[in-house]
């Protein structure tokens, strides 16, 4: 069993000073994460475009109750390595990054809990290291198994007359030249169009989950067939019109945010003014890479116990509402499916506190010994 790493000294003026910074050695590079409190080992992975902050509620709520609380910086942001080659960031990369995190804590198993990108990277995860992970928490994006259509062709028909999002991030460069300029601006831009301080849930690219469909052969991110038509005209911010930009719909002024203070803003905006985007980016250049990489796994059903946590007004929710719909054969130990009211994209950060009561109740439901204490 590989020795503990040793922990590093929390950085000045960094979130969360009761926190316990490290990098650890993972084959692929060295992955940044951080950790609060002793127990069971639960290892949270964030989405596009965040870091380990996004669970900055969780680390302290999950610590008090008595586990291992630990949130990574996904390859390619924060401190985390960040490989040059498109290829490095593959699916199977990620999950050989997260056994990796294991080994080098030293503990033998753990819960996988995952958001936005972060869900299917967690998902992946417990499906190809079922010894390892024993139980797995999504959230915003449901799971699907891997589907039958390669994904760029998939989105290319979802996008109809405009370029779907994940389309339009495919090219080298392109999204990068649009955010760069002006990192602060886009996030912000950005994280208010998909939250729930959003006026309406078509602002959000949602729709109601009693028109959300799934036409044949659309994919989820990862590759499967579980997206909605909803993406076909009705995604103001998930489709790029001929010649303009993802940010040309985002909300124009300031928006007040009822979850996003200006600090936690300015960290997300250091981050990435230090690191660029192109590690973020990199995951969606990999879904055909990840489609004919995970071809054994068609279809596959995901049996560890799990918990989806949603939001009523959260697109990729309300695209995959088949997916939902699919988890008594896709998802057959799930104990409970939540969809939170008037919650948009960023569901652990905009409801903590309801995110935080669902988390510990359904990880004190599991058996032991990831169910402990």
């Amino acid at each position: 069993m590989s020795q503990p790493a040793q922990p590093t000294p929390t950085p000045p003026g960094t979130p969360l000073p009761d926190a316990v910074h490290r990098s650890v050695e993972v084959p692929g590079g060295r992955i940044h994460l951080v950790e609060q409190g002793t127990g069971p080992l639960v290892l949270m992975v964030h989405g596009f475009p965040e870091s380990w902050y996004s669970w900055r509620h969780q680390l302290p709520a999950l610590a008090a109750a008595g586990y291992r609380a630990v949130a990574i910086d996904v390859r390619g942001y924060g401190r985390s390595s960040k490989p040059r080659e498109i290829p490095a960031y593959r699916m199977l990369a990620h999950v050989a990054d997260n056994v990796g995190v294991l080994r080098a804590l030293g503990e033998e198993t753990a819960v996988i809990v995952g958001h936005d990108w972060g869900s299917p990277i967690a998902a992946n995860t417990a499906l190809l290291r079922p010894d390892l992970f024993t139980a797995v928490a999504l959230l915003s994006v449901p799971y699907s198994p891997r589907g039958a259509l390669r994904p760029t062709e998939a989105f290319a028909m979802l996008g109809g007359a405009e370029e779907f999002y994940i389309n339009y991030f495919q090219e080298p460069g392109r999204a990068e030249a649009e955010i760069e300029p002006d990192v602060r601006g886009w996030l912000a831009g950005f994280y208010a169009g998909l939250s729930g301080d959003a006026k309406s849930p078509s602002d959000t690219g949602a729709t109601p989950p009693s028109e959300a469909t799934s036409p044949r052969g659309a994919t989820s991110p990862s590759g499967s067939e579980a997206t909605s038509r909803s993406a076909q005209g009705a995604l103001p911010l998930f489709s790029v019109p001929p010649g303009g930009k993802l940010s040309d719909r985002f909300p124009v002024g300031p928006a007040p945010s009822t979850w996003l203070t200006d600090a936690d803003l300015d960290f997300y905006a250091e981050e990435f003014e230090r690191t660029g985007l192109t590690g973020g980016l990199n995951r969606y250049r990999n879904v055909d890479r990840d489609w004919e990489d995970l071809a054994a796994w068609q279809g596959a059903p995901l049996t560890q116990p799990a918990l989806f946590i949603g939001g009523e007004l959260d697109a990729p929710t309300n695209w995959m509402a088949d997916a939902i719909k699919a988890f008594p054969v896709t998802l057959p130990g799930l104990s409970a499916s939540h969809i939170l009211e008037g919650c948009g994209h960023w569901v652990q950060q905009e409801r903590p506190e309801e995110v935080n009561r669902l988390l510990l109740d359904w990880l004190r439901s599991l058996p032991a010994p990831v169910g402990a204490p």
